[in-house]
C-alpha cells in the first residue's frame, strides 16, 4: 500500500474509532443522562404509552388511565375524587410531570421498574403491551372522607395514623385540588396547573404534610411528658404554678384563658383540663431548653431546619416537614412550653405525638403505602411497621392518657367524645401573625381506645374559617372534625 493510501486508511480507521468510542459514551456513559432529560420527549411518550397502574385505596383504585387521541401520548391519567385523594396521590400530568406517590413510585406504576424485569420479558415474548404495577396504600377511604367533609369550607389539615403500626389512615386537606384537571398535554392543562400553582388559597400545598403551624396547646401534652419524665412532677401534684406567671428574664406576664381560677398551682391533669399556660410555661422554664429539645425530638421534632426541609427521618413516600422545636433564650423556651414562640409542627408530627401516647410510649414510623403489587399480582414488596422511638415510659404514657382522657370528659374537648368509647385528647388555639393580629389556628389531638388498644389518633388543624375571632378555639371548631375521623375508624372495626 503507498503511502497516501495508507494515511487515508490511519484516517478513516480513526473516524470508525471515534464513532465507536462515541456511541459506547452515549449508550453507557450518557445514557441514564440523557434518558432522564427533560428534553427527551421520548422518555415521555414512552410512559404514557400503556395505562399507568394503579393507587389502591381499601382495595380500590383512586387513579385511571383513559385514551387520548390526536396526541403522541396515548393515555393519560384520570382520577376518581381527585380532590378528595390529591393530597395522598399527587398527581400525573403530561403538561408538568408528576409529584408524590405518582412521582415516588413512577417507574413501578409504569412498568420499568427492575422489580417488574420478568412481567415484562412475558409480556414481551406473549405480544402483550407492557403493564404498570399497583401502589397499595394504608388509607381509610371512610376516614378519609370523614376528614375531607368535617374540613367543609375551613382551611386546614387532617392526619390520622393507627398508633400500634404507624399506618396513615387519612390525610385530608382544603382547599384541594383535582389532579384530572390539568392531567393533558395542551394549553388548557398548563394554564390550569398555573393557576393553582398561583392561587393566593395554596390548593396545592399539602397543608398535612408540608405546612409548619405552631401547636398551641396541643404541645402541651409533650411538654407534660417531659415533665413527668423528668420525675420532678406527678399528674395529680400541685405544681406550684402562680396565675399570672411573669415570664424568665422579662417584664411581661402570661395568663390563661378566660383567667381560669383553676390553674393556680394545678396538678398536670387539671392543667391539660383547662389548658393552663401559667403551669406548662413554668414548667419547659424549669425543666430547660435542653430537656425540652431531648423530649420533643423523642416525638419526632428536630432542633433546627438546617440540613434541608424534610424530615429524613420518615420514610420516603412520607416525605414531611420538619417540625422543629427550636434553641432559644428562656423566656422563648416557656413560650415554645405551650407551643408558641417558634415552636412550630405539621399535622402528621402531632399526630404522632397522639399516637405515641395512645400506643403505651411507643411510638411508630408512619407509612403509607403497604404494598407494591405486579399486575400478576404478586406482592413485590411489603412494608413492616418499625418503631421510631420510645418518647415516655409505659407508666408515664398511661398517666398522659388517663389525663388526656379528663380533657375529653370534664374538659375543654368535651366536643371529641363519643358515646360507648375512651377518648383522649388535646385542644389547641395557636396565636397567628405578628402581635397575634391574625386569626389563631385551632387545634385538636385525639385517639380513640378500644379493648384491644387503639386503633386510630388523629390531628387536625383549621387555619382559617367563616368562625367569629372570639368563638375560635380547638375545642369548637377542629375537635368535631377529629370525632369524625375516629368514628369512621371504629365503625369498620366493629
Amino acid at each position: 500500500m503507498n503511502k497516501p493510501l495508507r494515511r487515508i486508511a490511519i484516517f478513516c480507521g480513526l473516524l470508525v474509532l471515534a464513532l465507536l468510542v462515541r456511541t459506547n459514551w452515549l449508550q453507557f456513559v450518557q445514557a441514564d443522562e440523557l434518558k432522564t432529560d427533560p428534553k427527551n420527549r421520548r422518555v415521555d411518550i414512552a410512559r404514557y404509552a400503556q395505562p399507568r397502574g394503579n393507587i389502591i385505596v381499601d382495595g380500590k383504585s383512586v387513579t385511571g388511565s383513559t385514551i387520548v387521541n390526536g396526541n403522541d401520548f396515548k393515555y393519560k391519567r384520570t382520577y376518581k375524587n381527585g380532590e378528595l385523594w390529591s393530597p395522598v396521590t399527587g398527581y400525573a400530568s403530561q403538561a408538568v410531570g408528576a409529584n408524590q406517590l405518582e412521582k415516588l413510585y413512577d417507574p413501578f406504576l409504569t412498568g420499568d421498574d427492575d422489580r417488574l424485569f420478568f412481567n415484562r420479558t412475558v409480556d414481551m415474548i406473549t405480544g402483550k403491551p407492557q403493564k404498570g404495577g399497583n401502589v397499595v396504600t394504608t388509607l381509610n377511604a371512610k376516614a378519609q372522607k370523614a376528614a375531607y367533609d368535617g374540613l367543609g369550607d375551613k382551611k386546614g389539615a387532617v392526619a390520622a395514623i393507627n398508633p400500634k403500626t404507624g399506618a396513615i389512615l387519612a390525610l385530608a386537606n382544603k382547599p384541594s385540588y383535582d389532579p384530572s384537571s390539568f392531567a393533558g398535554n395542551n394549553t388548557k392543562d398548563s394554564n390550569k396547573f398555573a393557576q393553582l400553582d398561583k392561587s393566593d388559597e395554596q390548593p396545592m400545598l399539602n397543608r398535612a404534610l408540608r405546612q409548619t403551624y405552631p401547636p398551641g396547646s396541643t404541645f402541651k401534652v409533650v411538654t407534660a411528658a417531659a415533665g413527668l419524665e423528668s420525675g420532678k412532677y406527678d399528674v395529680d401534684s400541685k405544681t406550684d404554678s402562680e396565675v399570672p406567671y411573669r415570664l424568665p428574664d422579662s417584664t411581661t406576664d402570661l395568663g390563661n384563658e378566660g383567667n381560669n381560677p383553676a390553674c393556680k398551682n394545678a396538678s398536670i391533669r387539671v392543667a391539660l383540663q383547662w389548658s393552663c399556660n401559667t403551669v406548662f410555661a413554668k414548667m419547659s422554664d424549669q425543666l430547660g431548653n435542653d430537656e425540652m429539645i431531648k423530649q420533643a425530638e423523642k416525638f419526632g421534632f428536630k432542633k433546627d431546619a438546617k440540613g434541608g426541609t424534610l424530615d429524613p427521618d420518615l420514610d420516603t413516600p412520607v416525605r414531611a416537614a420538619k417540625s422543629i422545636y427550636p434553641k432559644d433564650n428562656r423566656p422563648q423556651n416557656a413560650q415554645a412550653g405551650i407551643g408558641q414562640a417558634s415552636n412550630r409542627a405539621t399535622p402528621l408530627q402531632m399526630a404522632m405525638v397522639a399516637s405515641a401516647i395512645a400506643n403505651d410510649g411507643k411510638l411508630m414510623k408512619p407509612y403509607m403505602v403497604d404494598q407494591l403489587v405486579a399486575p400478576n399480582l404478586n406482592v413485590v414488596e411489603q412494608t413492616k411497621p418499625k418503631e421510631l422511638s420510645r418518647p415516655v415510659s409505659s407508666e408515664n404514657a398511661q398517666k398522659l392518657q388517663s389525663a388526656m382522657e379528663t380533657v375529653v370528659e370534664k374538659g375543654t374537648g368535651a366536643a371529641g367524645k363519643i358515646p360507648g368509647v375512651t377518648v383522649g385528647g388535646k385542644t389547641g388555639t395557636a396565636q397567628h401573625g405578628e402581635n397575634n393580629k391574625d386569626n389563631p389556628y385551632a387545634w385538636f389531638i385525639s385517639y380513640a381506645k378500644t379493648s384491644d388498644g387503639s386503633p386510630v389518633a388523629v390531628a387536625v388543624v383549621v387555619e382559617s374559617s367563616n368562625t367569629l375571632r372570639s368563638d375560635i378555639a380547638g375545642g369548637k371548631l377542629a375537635a368535631p372534625i377529629a370525632k369524625s375521623v375516629m368514628e369512621a375508624v371504629l365503625d369498620g372495626k366493629r
